[in-house]
Order: structure tokens, then C-alpha cells, then sequence
């Protein structure tokens, strides 16, 4: 149980405990926190780790071969950041569950990785918002709005992203630290100088600005674009542009449809938490498998990509090419570039049809 003379709300989700009103902490079962949960956040951890990197790596790699870096590529490119940042918790996490939820990190780690865990799952949530007003743009206005919908503004709109959501946790910043317990041990904690109001603030505030505020632009948004295109008739954009911006809305979706029903259980049953003074083993079991949820959200994006564009695949095919075949493939394609002029325009078109904005140069492909 927690000193007497120590004020605070509840353990961060990278503690993995739920506490009572009066600071004990729930109870758990040996077995499930020493085997299972480690085991599964262990899986979560590796696969996010590696399916971000590839997504990084991608990107990357097509910038360095000189191609035009696209809108949605510089969101996807901060948006698995970001999902890399949230899964450094999971090492901690997985660690405090091994050792009954105990802190041996120090204090100003407890501080970072609490900050870090909660600014980036806001950044997520903005940035998808974000993405959600590109393809309203693309889809409603998909010909002036290519004026707007620049890598340079794309860029710009993140910076202020991160800066935004950096502001909104400043309260986390405030309060987060160790908390002394009776056996000598610590926990890292969010601190609050008047709990028994202080918890409910925080929590509605947090449910709020990372989870149902998003939602519902996200939700109005994407019900005036599918009115959009239920109604219009004329004028029409060139069919390449209509298929194109369809295959990025549906990707688009998927990812905001996995980020919400991924978290929803996690920010439910901290509300419910609210009501609740003595958490029962069953509601712990709940909770976890929650936090589970929203960490593989972080796991799942890079496999949406992979499976909802065929642009991305291309693109990591060429990523993994070895450089001299990809040196190869070019002078093959210079020295066919007499027989290239007659199937230019249907290669562009092609092109053109798959990639992800108008921005993207079209691939030029070497016809023998």
C-alpha cells in the first residue's frame, strides 16, 4: 500500500496496474503477470519494431533514389515514428510485470517514458486526423486542391502536430513520478496534489483529446466524403484520379477504423474505472488485454500498408533491390528509351493510377 502522505490518481499504462481509490494496488494473478502478459507484450513489441523499420526503411530508401516524396508518405513516415516511440515502453513495461510492478529506472526515466507513452499515442490520433482532411481534399476537391495538398505544407502540418500534442501533456510532464510504497519499492506514478477530484479530471481529459474529439471529426469527415460521392455526378476528375484516391480513402480507413477499435477498450474502461473503488482481478484481466489492444494497433499499421497499397509493396521492392541491380535496370532503361516513346503515355497512366498523389513522377519502365 502506498504511504499516507503520498497524493496520486492512478499507475500510467506503461505501469500495466490499476489502483483502488484508497492507493492499494489490485491484485493479480502470478502466472498470468509473470508468463502470459510478458509473453504476449514481448511478441507485440518485436513484430511492431520490425514492421515500423521496414515502413521507415521504405520511405527512406525512396527518397535516396531521388523520388518524389509524396503526401501521404510524410504521414505515414511520422505515423510509424510515432508508433516506434510508443512501443519503447513496452520494454519497461514488460519489465515491471516480471517484477511485480516495481520501478528501477529512476525517476527522470519514469518522467520521459510516461511523457513519451502519452504524447505519442496524441500525435497518433492527430496525425490520422490529419490524413482524414487530406482525403477529404483529395476526394471532394481533388483537382484544386493539389495546390494545397503539397509536401511542403504536408511537412509544415506535421511540425505543428508534435509541437500541439507535446502542449496538451504538459500536465503529464507535471505530475508524473516515483511513488513509495511500504515494502521499500517504487512505482512510477502520476502525482496529483488533490486526488479525489483530480482523477476524474485527468481522465476525461485525456479520453477527451486522444480518443473522442478525434473520433468524431474523423467520423464527420468521412460521412461527408462517402456523401460526396454518393451525390456527385458532375463534374467528374479523370478516372486514374477517382481509382487512385479511392484505394488511399480505403487505406485510409483501415487505419483509423484499427486505431479506434483498438483503443476504444482501453479509454471505456478508464472511465469505468471512475466508478469504481476495489478493482476486481476481473477487471484487471480486462484491462490488460485493453492496454494489449492499443499497443498492437502500433504492430498492426505497418501490415495494413502492406496488404491495402500496392504502391508501398512496389516501393519495398525496389528499397530491397541490391544497388547494382538497381544501377543495371537504369542503363537498361536508358538504352531502351527510343522504343519507350511509343508506350510512354500508357505506362504513365498506368503509374498514374496506383500512386498515392498527383506529386508522384510517373516510373518509367524499359519496353525491348
Amino acid at each position: 500500500m502506498a504511504s499516507e502522505n503520498t497524493s496520486f490518481i492512478y499507475f500510467p499504462r506503461n505501469s500495466s496496474i490499476f489502483v483502488s481509490k484508497n492507493g492499494s494496488a489490485a491484485e493479480r494473478p502470478a502466472p498470468y503477470t509473470n508468463v502470459i502478459m510478458p509473453s504476449l507484450f514481448g511478441i507485440i513489441c518485436f513484430l511492431g519494431i520490425i514492421g515500423n523499420c521496414i515502413v521507415l526503411y521504405t520511405i527512406v530508401k525512396k527518397k535516396k533514389l531521388r523520388s518524389m516524396q509524396t503526401v501521404p508518405d510524410i504521414f505515414i513516415f511520422n505515423l510509424s515514428i510515432v508508433d516506434l516511440l510508443f512501443l519503447l515502453g513496452m520494454p519497461f513495461l514488460i519489465h515491471q510485470l516480471l517484477g511485480n510492478g516495481s520501478w528501477h529506472f529512476g525517476a527522470t526515466l519514469c518522467t520521459l517514458i510516461t511523457a513519451l507513452d502519452t504524447n505519442s499515442q496524441i500525435t497518433s490520433t492527430n496525425i490520422l486526423t490529419v490524413m482524414t482532411l487530406d482525403r477529404y481534399l483529395a476526394t471532394v476537391y481533388p483537382l484544386k486542391s493539389t495546390y494545397v495538398r503539397t509536401p511542403c505544407i504536408a511537412a509544415s502540418v506535421i511540425c505543428l502536430v508534435w509541437l500541439l500534442s507535446f502542449l496538451t501533456i504538459i500536465p503529464v510532464w507535471m505530475y508524473a513520478g516515483l511513488m513509495p510504497l511500504d515494502d521499500g519499492t517504487v512505482r512510477c506514478a502520476l502525482l496529483l496534489p488533490n486526488p479525489e477530484t483530480d482523477i476524474y479530471w485527468f481522465t476525461l481529459y485525456q479520453f477527451l483529446l486522444a480518443f473522442a474529439i478525434p473520433l468524431v471529426i474523423i467520423c464527420v469527415v468521412y460521412f461527408k466524403i462517402l456523401q460526396h460521392m454518393a451525390t456527385t455526378v458532375v463534374p467528374l476528375p479523370p478516372r486514374s484520379l477517382r481509382v487512385r484516391t479511392k484505394k488511399v480513402t480505403r487505406m485510409a480507413v483501415a487505419i483509423c477504423s484499427a486505431f479506434f477499435t483498438c483503443w476504444a477498450p482501453y479509454y471505456i474502461l478508464q472511465l469505468v474505472h471512475l466508478g469504481i473503488d476495489e478493482p476486481s482481478v476481473a477487471f484487471f484481466y480486462a484491462y490488460n488485454v485493453a492496454i494489449s489492444l492499443g499497443y498492437a494497433n502500433s504492430c498492426i499499421n505497418p501490415f495494413l500498408y502492406i496488404a491495402l497499397s500496392e504502391t508501398f509493396k512496389r516501393q519495398f521492392m525496389v528499397a530491397i533491390r541490391p544497388t547494382k541491380e538497381q544501377f543495371r535496370i537504369n542503363n537498361s532503361t536508358t538504352e531502351a528509351s527510343v522504343c519507350l516513346k511509343l508506350a510512354s503515355e500508357s505506362t504513365q497512366q498506368t503509374q498514374f493510377l496506383e500512386d498515392f498523389s498527383p506529386h508522384s513522377p510517373p516510373v518509367t519502365v524499359a519496353v525491348h
